[in-house]
């Protein structure tokens, strides 16, 4: 489900700084003490703060944010509100409510409206789409929670299919944009929010439009390209049937420990933190999971992803998980860039040539899984992608 929770800011149709720096002002309603705004850059797992300031006591912002290429930057209001901008050539000016000031507390900010030119009049529709998403999620919420239903699992069901009508719907309003507005760099984050590999010629006319539209956007295209077509690559390599991309990861005394030490064994393999508590309520079942297989050629693998190595070795004392047990050193930003996942726990099941037989396992999953590979049945493979990412089909 696409989230609402984006930074906004203002934009002003004032000249851009000649030392390619972008200037962002407002006001924000409701403030304390400290209130700061903050703009950041999101790539990957990757966060990069680009400028902060606080707010001043007239209720004021003002800052200067560097540019060293165009790109979606979020302006975060204190935590309270976010909003995503484009910055390129167009100086904001953005207003935030602020302070959640209601007795009871809700993370449901109002939309945030960015002043500026027409790539962050482009902004706001993409904005605004996210924004008109998230309240159709919790209005199916709201009318399930009332409902009458035989079960919850029907409850579940319906509020289900109802939360994939509202995505789709939000997808293609997405597409509507990136093909009218292609015209503007911004259409970028619009291009982003679609799959690659189910919009992929609309997204190459986008493109080509665009670079027609605007020599300057020609870098953005092609580094656009190239990393959809590295992350292709990498998705292939995590699908059923291949070997793990080996990835690094240590024992409490520093001692390296690799997949490779577990060849001719079936492997469970589980990404995990000590602040993630489905991660912790999984491991009750690992535990009996292990207890049932430890004997019968299957070996268990926990790697924490935790930021310190404290914590991981705290948490450690306390689940007392009897298997081989690992960290990872910078909080997990390679592992799960390799590995294609985004949440934990990230389960996997290997097989005994430390192929992927199965990965996303919880539950009875991990069970019933480990069966099917001590019993020999073969890997079920995805269907093969017809999808092609060659910079000459945007030519």
């Amino acid at each position: 489900m696409k989230s609402f929770f984006l930074l906004v800011a203002l934009a002003c149709a004032s000249t851009v700084f000649a030392d390619n720096e972008i200037h962002v002002r407002g006001k924000v309603q409701f403030t304390d003490p400290g209130f700061k705004i903050v703009a950041c850059r999101y790539e990957g797992f990757q966060r990069d703060t680009l400028a902060t300031c606080e707010v001043r006591p007239d209720q004021t912002y003002e800052m200067k944010i560097p540019v060293d290429r165009p790109s979606v930057v979020t302006l975060n209001c204190a935590n309270w509100q976010s909003v995503n901008v484009w910055m390129e050539d167009e100086n904001l000016d953005v207003d935030f409510r602020g302070k959640d000031t209601a007795r009871i507390k809700i993370k449901n900010p109002p939309f945030v409206y960015i002043k500026g030119g027409k790539n962050n009049e482009l902004m706001n529709w993409i904005n605004f789409e996210s924004y008109r998403n998230y309240q159709q999620m919790i209005a199916v919420s709201q009318a399930a929670y009332r409902a009458q239903f035989t079960s919850e699992d029907e409850r579940q069901s319906l509020s289900m299919k109802l939360y994939d009508h509202g995505n789709e719907n939000y997808v293609e309003h997405l597409r509507y944009l990136v093909k009218h507005y292609a015209d503007r760099t911004a259409v970028m984050a619009a291009i982003r929010g679609l799959n690659f590999e189910e919009d992929s010629v609309l997204i190459k006319q986008a493109l080509n439009t665009l670079k027609k539209a605007n020599s300057g956007a020609t870098a953005l295209a092609e580094a656009y390209m190239k990393e959809k077509s590295e992350a292709l690559a990498r998705k292939k390599r995590m699908e059923p049937g291949s070997v793990l991309p080996a990835f690094d990861c240590f024992s409490e005394d520093g001692t390296p420990v690799r997949i490779s030490d577990f060849k001719g064994k079936a492997v469970v393999l589980d990404f995990w933190a000590s602040w993630c508590g489905p991660c912790r309520q999984e491991i009750p079942n690992l535990k009996a999971v292990y207890e049932e297989f430890k004997d019968k050629g299957v070996a268990f693998l926990s790697v924490s992803i935790d930021g310190k190595k404290a914590d991981w070795t705290k948490a450690l004392q306390d689940e007392q998980m009897p298997w081989t047990q690992a960290w990872v050193k910078d909080s997990g930003k390679a592992v799960m860039n390799t590995m294609q996942f985004s949440g934990i726990p990230f389960i996997l099941v290997l097989d005994q040539e430390g192929r992927i037989y199965r990965k996303n396992v919880r539950g009875k999953q991990i069970k019933d899984t480990l069966k099917e590979v001590l019993e020999g049945k073969p890997v079920q493979k995805p269907a093969k992608s017809t999808v092609s990412v060659s910079m000459g089909a945007m030519m």
